[in-house]
């Protein structure tokens, strides 16, 4: 076979890039210290990697979930433990207040320091993670409470109508009925107040037919309902002002909830006729369900076939069906999270009614895990109290509807602190050392509501403890399996650079060498 001076050179040309590519990439390796750089490679190697990557990343931001949770719930612990402190020193006041050695100019001292616990426990409702509130519920761009004035009385008449009151006052206004009579009846009444804790007092005269108490820039209204009962109060001795045999009213400081709460469950009407006012859900729901009616005889105690979608009509779990009952009984379909309940108050189902079961929601979750969340925040009013106007109500009202709120000598204790604290100021302004007693109990049962409250969120805190200690083995697991896989041998790969090397200056010796073989050198 004759060579020829072009296949000499293609051949050493091709020996010498093979060579060449050969220590090319084993430098790569060397620069990047890993064996699998692109997937050819190793295909089956980098879908392994791959794979592993995406549980790694999956991984890493569960962990940073769990760093945000962690900052929520730490603040949280925090906040609640120097509302503990609050709350201990508020005692310390009342139990001080409710002495019988102390006099007006005394507690009225006191009552400075007690404001001001009060100011610091509403800041404290209104703590902020990094520029979130994180008693708001899902509100979180706005403050979770709003300081306002409310009401205490000694009447049960008064205290069980709804009410509403505007303006401010640096202090507490105490009112006094002079007159026995129907707040909202033909007859006027005869009222005074004092700002100054009982020491002056102003006298007006509320007219025929009016509900509204103006007491020099605050006014109180009272809602005569519909349809309209007078609201009958107690006239007092208006030269004793320790007359507690009729009606008074302190009105005095305590904060609003204005955030979300997770309080209801509501239904909607989606298609069909039945009446929204027989349905009713109970349960745990903590997402929406569509229940759709496939099979009924029109009465709601017969038997009913019936369906429920919790992504929103996509996929339906069809089939269930609702055993018919005794005449006139309600008919309660069983799902998941709780109950569906439609009344036999007359109304006709039909077939393809369709019903949309919302509940109210406040909660924010992380995920930590695959399938498992953690509750970073709390509702401010489950904590606190204070009062909150619910939606669709027309008027707020206290939270955990506390009767110790009375001066009326009723039984009972709350553990709403923002009503207690608010009351303890106003007893100390007024000097009412029965009120302050009273107090006594309230701030013991706010206190023990709030370190419950506390324990929950070291429970959580915990939990998210236990989670990461968990995450964080499973990430060195996947970084070890990626390791396995695309990192190089340092020691191996130095060896066949080496040998690489030596075979490329081999080839381009003996190319050079064979180049040089040429007719012309004998001639």
């Amino acid at each position: 076979m004759r060579v020829s001076q072009q296949m000499l050179f293609n051949t050493y040309v091709s020996n010498m890039n093979t060579s060449l590519t050969d220590l090319v990439e084993t430098n790569i390796q060397a620069q990047t210290q890993k064996k699998v750089n692109k997937p050819s490679d190793d295909p089956v190697g980098m879908a392994r990697i791959l794979d592993h990557r995406e549980t790694l990343a999956t991984v890493q931001q569960y962990r940073d979930n769990i760093d945000t949770a962690k900052g929520w719930l730490s603040l949280s612990d925090t906040t609640l433990t120097q509302v503990s402190t609050i709350l201990t020193r508020a005692k310390e006041l009342a139990e001080q207040g409710a002495s019988g050695t102390l006099s007006a100019d005394n507690r009225e001292q006191i009552s400075y320091e007690a404001r001001q616990l009060f100011e610091q426990m509403v800041s404290l409702a209104n703590t902020e993670y990094e520029g979130k509130s994180i008693y708001a519920g899902h509100k979180v761009e706005d403050n979770a409470f709003v300081e306002k004035l409310w009401m205490t009385t000694n009447d049960s008449n008064v205290s069980s109508r709804d009410f509403t009151i505007a303006g401010s006052s640096e202090k507490t206004i105490l009112v006094q009925f002079l007159d026995t009579d129907d707040i909202g009846d033909a007859d006027p009444i005869q009222y005074r107040y004092s700002k100054d804790g009982g020491n002056t007092f102003t006298t007006k005269t509320l007219a025929a037919s009016a509900t509204t108490l103006d007491l020099d820039g605050v006014t109180l209204d009272f809602d005569l309902g519909t349809p309209a009962v007078n609201i009958p109060v107690v006239g007092n001795d208006p030269n004793n002002t320790n007359d507690t045999s009729g009606t008074w009213l302190w009105v005095r400081p305590t904060a609003e909830y204005v955030g979300d709460d997770a309080d209801e469950i509501n239904v909607v009407r989606m298609s069909g006729a039945f009446p929204t006012a027989d349905v009713s859900a109970a349960g745990a729901f903590t997402e929406d369900v569509v229940v759709r009616i496939d099979a009924t005889t029109g009465d709601v105690d017969d038997e009913i076939t019936y369906s429920y979608s919790s992504d929103g009509g996509v996929t339906w779990n069809e089939g269930n069906v609702k055993p018919a009952g005794a005449a006139g009984s309600s008919a309660v379909l069983a799902l998941p999270d709780g109950t569906f309940t439609l009344d036999d108050n007359g109304g006709v189902l039909a077939v393809g009614d369709q019903f949309l079961i919302h509940p109210d929601t406040a909660a924010i979750d992380v995920q930590i895990q695959e399938n498992e969340f953690v509750r970073i925040n709390d509702i401010g009013k489950d904590l606190f109290g204070g009062v909150y106007q619910r939606p669709g109500d027309s008027a707020a009202s206290v939270v955990f509807n506390g009767n110790s709120m009375l001066m009326d000598g009723s039984s009972g204790v709350t553990q709403n602190m923002f009503e207690t604290m608010g009351n303890l100021v106003a007893f100390l302004e007024t000097n009412n050392q029965t009120g302050v007693q009273q107090c006594l109990d309230d701030l013991n049962a706010s206190q023990k509501h709030v370190l419950t409250k506390a324990a929950d969120v070291g429970g959580r805190e915990n939990r998210l403890a236990v989670a990461d200690r968990v995450l964080s083995s499973l990430e060195l697991n996947e970084k070890d399996r990626i390791s396995h896989i695309e990192d190089v041998d340092v020691g191996e790969l130095m060896t066949k650079l080496s040998q690489q090397q030596i075979v490329y200056e081999a080839v381009l010796k003996s190319s050079s060498m064979i180049m040089k073989m040429n007719l012309l050198n004998y001639v």
